[in-house]
């Protein structure tokens, strides 16, 4: 049952993060064989969602999904609307620049519109424009990483009509100009390399500290839209957060970290090899989030980032795989494929295409519960997690968690896991399973008016809820939890009243 709600997330990128605060109030798709036909084809094979098997189509490498990305987003502008406008008129005005491919309009402190044009001049010529006549509208530029309202003013305090072009024969620009400039290198005219200079700096350790320093004053300041700007230079990785208000994105920005790229073109492979994979994910993410089991906020809790190494594991760990090895992917590369970074050998191939298909069958809600009890029952005070070869291995350190980051097999992604925060995963994830026990027995209806499935996995914790305002010592609801489950395996251990299966446990 849990399938058909974690099936509608299989489209979704494996690592995108969005803010709660958008509110769609409507999706408008033009433009009949683009994202219309997507989501009519999505419809149609919905049969192959849940199970995992698909048609042998040609999938795409990560260097040429990243190309289309691009290119896409210098098509696409973010628009702040009037709260009374005409959808109807103001596209049409819009397609006076040039043909839509597809829009949509949302409310997030305001009314804004997404629109992706088919050519890129067309968002040229709108940047060339502080306001869309008879609209009232002001254009923002194009939709990548950033967004900066196009309405400059001059040294007269005027309304600049024209972007802002550098000019030998001009005064230096503005430090809010100079940002813009800095940020979108394109609206410069002529071949130009950009580079870099920090002076007087002891490793590149610290030059990165300083780089993105300077660009979280410049984003905190200059940055329409960008709130809550955390510079984070001390961690492992130094990068600047920040949230870009209108859209409701949350990023994360740092510099001369090649071995985050591999890592992201080794999820999106993952998430590309199986349709469940990605449902999984999302799933297993939003059941953490729900139980605040992850947090935005640095601290002791389980990241994204080591649930979604837990799933791959796991799904490694089927019979057969659903998921191959880092190793075995290793072992397929080609001579172009290569890469070693500081030393780290992160080699594995990048043509999907040559990897077969997993034979494995599984519905996702088979694979959802049998996730939570693999890892209720976990041995995590003895054994950690690794995607390299897919077996546990002995623990090489006293962290409560142990997961090991994919290329540098010497780090501990989840260190920070404090051994509360573990126990409460431990608890949740028996729980889960024995929700999903329960409606797999008695098969509630979908129709009632109880929540079932992938909804059920969202409440507030039973086990939380039944333990206050009791004096007497119980075993902890995990445990108690894990031996119904064990019952349920071992139908011996049972006893039958007045023609119901009952499970004798000890209190």
């Amino acid at each position: 049952m849990a399938a058909r709600g974690v099936g509608l997330l299989n489209r979704l990128p494996l690592c995108t993060r969005r803010s709660p605060i958008l509110r769609p109030i409507h999706r408008l798709l033009s433009c009949p064989g683009t994202a219309a036909a997507d989501a009519r084809r999505e419809r149609q094979s919905s049969g192959s969602t849940e199970t995992g098997s698909e048609e042998r189509t040609p999938k795409k490498r990560f260097s040429e999904v990243q190309k289309e990305r691009r290119e896409q987003a210098q098509r696409t502008i973010l628009i702040l609307c009037p709260n009374k406008t005409s959808e109807k008129k103001f596209l049409k005005y819009l397609s006076q620049h040039g043909p839509i491919n597809n829009h949509f309009f949302f409310e997030s402190f305001g009314l804004y519109a997404v629109v992706e044009f088919c050519q890129k001049e067309s968002v040229a010529s709108l940047q060339n424009l502080t306001r869309t006549p008879s609209m009232g509208t002001e254009a923002a530029i194009p939709f990548r990483s950033r967004f900066f309202n196009l309405k400059l003013k001059n040294s007269s305090d005027q309304t600049s009509e024209q972007p802002c072009m550098p000019r030998c024969n001009q005064s230096p620009p503005s430090s809010k100009k100079l940002f813009e400039l800095l940020c979108d290198a394109e609206s410069t005219s002529g071949n130009f390399l950009m580079e870099f200079q920090v002076k007087n700096v002891s490793s590149e350790r610290i030059a990165t500290q300083k780089i993105l320093s300077v660009i979280g004053e410049c984003l905190d300041n200059f940055g329409p839209g960008c709130v809550g700007v955390q510079k984070i230079l001390n961690a492992r990785c130094p990068l600047v957060r920040f949230s870009h208000q209108a859209s409701g994105f949350q990023c994360d920005l740092t510099t001369n970290n090649r071995i985050a790229l591999k890592s992201s073109e080794l999820l999106y492979i993952y998430g590309t090899l199986d349709s469940r994979v990605r449902a999984m994910v999302f799933s297993i993410r939003c059941w953490a989030r729900a139980h605040s089991l992850t947090s935005s906020i640095p601290g002791a809790w389980i990241t994204n980032f080591s649930l979604t190494m837990m799933v791959i594991f796991f799904l490694q760990r089927r019979s057969p795989p659903i998921l191959p090895t880092l190793d075995y992917l290793k072992t397929l590369a080609d001579a172009e494929d290569k890469c070693i970074i500081e030393g780290h050998n992160c080699t594995f191939i990048s043509d999907l295409n040559r990897i077969e298909p997993s034979k494995n069958t599984e519905p996702l809600e088979l694979l959802l519960k049998e996730f939570f009890e693999f890892f209720g029952n976990f041995a995590f005070n003895k054994n950690s997690i690794n995607i390299r070869q897919g077996r546990e291995q002995n623990k090489p350190e006293s962290s409560p968690l142990h997961i090991q980051n994919p290329f540098e097999t010497s780090l501990n992604i989840s260190k920070n896991v404090s051994q509360s925060q573990l126990q409460k995963f431990v608890d949740l994830a028996r729980e889960s399973a024995w929700i999903l026990h329960q409606e797999e027995k008695d098969h509630p209806s979908p129709s009632s008016n109880q929540p079932w499935g992938l909804a059920a996995l969202l409440l507030p914790s039973v086990a939380k809820s039944t333990s206050h305002g009791k004096k007497k010592r119980k075993k902890p609801a995990s445990e108690r939890i894990k031996n119904l489950l064990e019952s349920i395996k071992n139908p011996e251990n049972s006893t039958n009243i007045n023609g119901k299966r009952t499970v004798t446990t000890q209190a």
